[in-house]
């Protein structure tokens, strides 16, 4: 997750970017998630990146998320990223951003 606001409901709205196990073309445009925080976070030994120029919006738990718990939406939060990790994160994500690399899509509610 790299934002949250609010809507005039009331409700939580999210902007996410995607995890993803394929290595990417351009590295900058990505950002490893190391083996450490992964086995905190309960992921799978596999190396795996987190896209910053596919960015999804969305009220919160929304579409496409995988609970860890099957069928319950609340297990849909793995952990908190290193603080350091969240700043690459933010950070390569406003510069794919500004360099207009990235896009925000609105997934259906």
């Amino acid at each position: 997750m790299v934002l949250t606001s609010q809507n005039q409901e009331g409700d939580q709205v999210v902007i996410v970017v995607p995890v993803t196990h394929a290595a990417p073309s351009d590295p900058t445009l990505a950002v490893e998630i190391p083996a450490e925080t992964k086995r905190r976070l309960g992921l799978d030994d596999a190396r795996s990146w987190i896209v910053v120029t596919d960015a999804n919006r969305f009220v919160w738990p929304g579409p496409d998320l995988r609970p860890r718990i099957r069928g319950d939406s609340s297990s849909v939060a793995y952990g908190a990223l290193p603080r350091a990790l969240f700043h690459r994160l933010r950070d390569a994500f406003a510069d794919a951003l500004e360099a207009r690399l990235a896009g925000v899509v609105k997934r259906t509610e």
